[in-house]
């Protein structure tokens, strides 16, 4: 009897002792395209959020505990999200993040607003870092979602006031992705450019299926053949690297306006354009902001990752996360999120974010870049030795659009 108590505890030990690393562990779930046409952003994410659980771990961690990045490959499909959102639940995961897709990012947030509502005392929280479609802080919004990249409409607003003011567009071309991001760019851009600039004449308006072209040489001889001066599109991952591409190989010359150009080949494609600062790009933050902070973390990040970083915003999301958790004085997701509304925050790139209470929509200032020579000793793409310089900046104040947002509060 004595041994068989012994063996008991024996094999009782380990388990504790698992429970105690467990609860010593904060874990992120990280639900974004590892494998499939999204994999380079996808990957390009996971090492920055890993990185970033670094900077914290080295830091003491969160409230004392260390933070664990959990890779789940969602392979940019909304079901399959859903599998992995519940296999992070089941691992113990108390909060996700995700960013490519915001077909996805409606399906996580409505499944885990769901759970919460089910599961109370194990409420699991969404931090959002890239899917920008606006129905997600308006009426899609939900208490258990924060925003930290600005939405396509905040985006596109900045865009066309800038482009309003460029007297050589005259013929644009609309090309973007077929499903709810893309079709917000569409339908935003059409709005704005026909209120701002009524004389420019939308000479082509294209969608196409998500990550699944492998050649847009079709897509290219169109916009060729429509005239146009400028093209603007919204996509992403390799459809953003495949279109240039494919322009640079017809020896389309025309000017781009994007939101992702920066993105895994996007660079190297623009360089093989030739179209020296005629390439856009609206983004939170870049490489050459005249910032010394955010360009020590850039020089360190690219030293360790070999990566330049696409995305400051996630940045300010695991530094909020830690700071909300630190002002709650509580892990609790609920407190959490609780603490993370209304903060103001000292962004990566320099200037205040604020996270508005209402729609948890993340605030802060906003530049558009253009790419091409830069001088000696600024940061370069993709070896390239082309880089992003400034050609405008948004303040926060003036990136702030109302919402729609009725939002429910446990």
């Amino acid at each position: 009897m004595r041994k068989a108590l012994l063996a008991a505890v024996a094999i009782a030990l380990p388990m504790f002792g698992s429970v105690a690393v467990a609860q010593e562990t904060v874990k992120i779930g990280y639900i974004d395209p590892l494998s499939g046409g999204g994999a380079s952003v996808g990957e390009g994410g996971l090492k920055t959020f890993q990185y970033l659980a670094d900077e914290l771990n080295a830091k003491g961690g969160i409230l004392g505990k260390k933070v664990e990045i959990v890779p789940l490959d969602n392979k940019t499909n909304p079901q399959e999200s859903l599998i992995q959102a519940q296999k992070a639940i089941d691992a113990g995961v108390r909060y996700v993040t995700q960013g490519n897709g915001s077909s996805v990012a409606g399906a996580l947030s409505d499944f885990l607003t769901k759970y919460n509502e089910r599961n109370p005392g194990k409420e699991v929280l969404y931090f959002n870092y890239a899917a920008v479609d606006p129905v997600l802080t308006n009426e899609k919004c939900s208490f258990w979602h924060f925003r930290w990249d600005a939405n396509s409409d905040i985006k596109m607003e900045a865009l066309t006031n800038y482009m309003k003011d460029v007297p050589s567009i005259k013929k644009v071309y609309l090309i973007n992705q077929d499903y709810s991001f893309g079709q917000s760019v569409r339908t935003q851009a059409r709005a704005m450019l026909g209120k701002k600039r009524p004389d420019i004449e939308i000479v082509g308006d294209e969608l196409h299926p998500l990550l699944k072209i492998s050649d847009f040489a079709p897509y290219v001889a169109k916009i060729k053949a429509s005239g146009a001066d400028t093209v603007v599109t919204g996509n992403w991952g390799q459809d953003i690297a495949l279109l240039l591409k494919a322009a640079a190989d017809a020896g389309l010359k025309v000017s781009w306006y994007t939101y992702y150009a920066g993105g895994a080949g996007g660079p190297t494609a623009i360089k093989q354009t030739g179209l020296n600062h005629q390439v856009f790009q609206i983004t939170e933050g870049f490489a050459n902001v005249d910032h010394k902070p955010s360009q020590d973390f850039e020089k360190a990040f690219r030293a360790k990752v070999d990566l330049s970083l696409w995305y400051p915003r996630a940045v300010n999301e695991m530094r909020m996360f830690a700071a909300a958790a630190e002002k709650a004085k509580s892990l609790d997701p609920v407190k959490v999120a609780q603490a993370l509304e209304d903060m103001k925050f000292e962004v990566l790139d320099g200037g205040e974010g604020i996270m508005r209470k209402d729609d948890h929509q993340f605030f802060q200032p906003i530049y558009i870049s253009s790419f091409g020579d830069i001088p000696a000793g600024q940061f370069d793409e993709e070896k390239t030795g082309w880089g992003w310089k400034q050609v405008a900046k948004i303040d926060t104040a003036q990136t702030m659009l109302p919402t729609t947002c009725k939002m429910d509060r446990p």
